[in-house]
């Protein structure tokens, strides 16, 4: 389990920089205002691939966090949520960072 991600998101959450679920953060994503969208691993292969979609088309990188689960992503950031989307880019860049030095990461 990396703590460094789920402290991040923590901080996001505080500091307002964060959409959570799949239409919050697909809205967000839609509207440009997203840097990344965070896919907890037990999220539905058919919730994953339209969320992956809607990034994609919009240019936005998403990532499925390994070993991190629906209820320690909502732990983190204190609501019920498998998907989020970091709508501010310096959150977005150290969790990203983050992910890949924990290897987390698994892009899709």
């Amino acid at each position: 389990m990396n703590n460094k991600i789920l402290s991040l998101l923590g901080f996001a959450a505080k500091a307002g920089s964060l959409s959570y679920g799949f239409e919050a953060s697909v809205a967000t994503v839609k509207a440009s205002k997203a840097y990344l969208v965070l896919v907890a691993e037990d999220i539905s292969p058919k919730s994953r691939k339209e969320v992956a979609f809607f990034a994609d088309k919009n240019a936005v990188k998403h990532i499925t966090l390994k070993g991190i689960d629906i209820k320690t992503v909502s732990d983190a950031v204190g609501r019920k949520c498998g998907i989020i989307s970091v709508n501010e880019k310096g959150f977005a860049n150290a969790c990203e960072k983050a992910l890949i030095e924990g290897g987390i990461a698994n892009d899709q």
